[in-house]
């Protein structure tokens, strides 16, 4: 009875067999490239349950698709290829990718994947470990780091820009000073720790008021252990610094401003930082602090500094000089103004030209002016045609002006009849 129930809290539960991990593949040392004839040592960690006849279960390797004789838990290599490891009741682990090399120069990069934040290390190094002098290494083809003897290159916290091909060059002395080697380039990338974060509202905050808002992100599977601490912002001030808690309560008198609000994610170390966008209400968008906090200017600029609305009335000329209304090639388009600024009041010669489509109430005095004073024109131009149309309305009159005339005109002895017959 004894062992029978030994045997049985030896066995797993399905369901347990069913959460197994992955196993973790290790590479030591920790270069995916290394020279012919050398060896490396392959690690594979995981869950290792018993038999029912309380034997350890052995590990599985995998060489390509091929199943390879040892069952240890680690084993030595020198054959270039694809590696992997299982264990009895989880999934295959992982591969690791071993190249071999027999070139003078090789560029070693680790086999692990690099996160945001971690140290990345490039190993250049000369055939079995011969000195490499007037050492280049080199980023996407461009040179990033020089040294005058063998060392490595390393960036303290990485970051998505610094993935992409690698490359070394590099002297060795065999015996003598050789020309400039290269190496083969290798590929490295750098893998996103977790991505930008999202603020969200979760509910109201019954006890206390006001709406709960949460920082949400997601870390990758394989640092999912990693801590994260979170920061709260209104605008550009932070409401709550950063903190282990993802949440955050509004109080109820800013709820009305809950589009204000924004949020970061942050390692502990702050190796890695990232913001949110602006927090988004279902049905109303976005709202940014920009659009707001300059919604009032227009309005501020379009008052003088009496306090009264500028006019884009035209001032009025003066008859007795000229005056200045408009600037040199003022309607050049690169000489026009940015959009939005309202005029300021200035001399007549510094002042803005005037739009191209002034307001109708504007020019509406001047219109009334210029129609009454073509009334008055027609009525002056009707009056002159009339007189030189129409014969004289008063004939006698001039004739009686005129008959003194011809009085006096008359010598005294000629009688009056002799002057009319002439």
């Amino acid at each position: 009875m004894w062992p029978l129930t030994a045997l049985l809290l030896l066995v797993p539960s399905s369901g347990q067999a069913a959460t197994l991990e992955k196993p973790i593949l290790s590479l030591h040392p920790p270069w995916t490239t290394i020279f012919k004839g050398e060896r490396v040592t392959l690690r594979c960690d995981g869950y290792h349950p018993l038999l029912l006849e309380l034997r350890p279960i052995s590990t599985l390797w995998y060489l390509g698709h091929l199943l390879l004789p040892s069952h240890k838990k680690s084993i030595e290599v020198q054959t270039p290829g694809v590696y992997r490891c299982q264990t009895r009741g989880a999934p295959v682990s992982d591969p690791i990718h071993l190249s071999v090399s027999n070139d003078w120069l090789i560029l070693q990069v680790p086999y692990a994947a690099v996160f945001e934040g971690e140290p990345l290390v490039l190993r250049c190094r000369g055939w079995y470990d011969k000195p490499v002098y007037k050492l280049h290494y080199y980023h996407e083809g461009r040179a990033v780091r020089y040294f005058h003897a063998s060392a490595n290159y390393s960036v303290p916290q990485a970051r998505a820009g610094d993935s992409g091909r690698y490359q070394c060059s590099g002297t060795m002395r065999i015996p003598v000073e050789s020309a400039p080697m290269f190496s083969a380039k290798v590929a490295v990338t750098v893998q996103e720790l977790f991505p930008a974060p999202v603020l969200t509202v979760t509910g109201r905050a019954e006890p206390r008021g006001g709406v709960a808002v949460r920082c949400e992100t997601r870390l990758h599977p394989h640092r999912r252990d990693t801590p994260l601490q979170f920061a709260f912002y209104k605008y550009s001030r932070p409401v709550r610094r950063f903190d282990w808690g993802a949440e955050y309560t509004v109080p109820e008198p800013e709820v009305d401003e809950l589009e204000s609000y924004w949020c970061e994610a942050a390692t502990a170390t702050r190796s890695v930082r990232k913001r949110s966008p602006w927090l988004q209400l279902a049905g109303r968008g976005s709202a940014l602090p920009s659009a707001s906090s300059t919604a009032q200017a227009p309005r501020a600029a379009a008052l003088a500094p009496g306090g009264h609305p500028l006019s884009f009335r035209k001032p009025p000329v003066s008859r007795s000089a000229p005056s200045v209304t408009s600037v040199p090639n003022a309607t050049s388009p690169g000489l026009q103004g940015p959009a939005g600024r309202a005029p300021t009041a200035g001399p007549p010669a510094c002042a803005p030209p005037a739009p191209s489509e002034p307001p109708a109430g504007a020019l509406k005095p001047d219109v009334d002016l210029l129609l009454q004073e073509m009334q008055l024109l027609k009525g002056l131009l009707s009056r002159v045609v009339l007189e030189l149309k129409e014969p004289p309305a008063f004939p006698e009159p001039r004739a009686t002006l005129q008959t003194p005339a011809l009085r006096f005109a008359a010598s005294p002895g000629v009688p009056e009849t002799t002057a009319v017959e002439s």
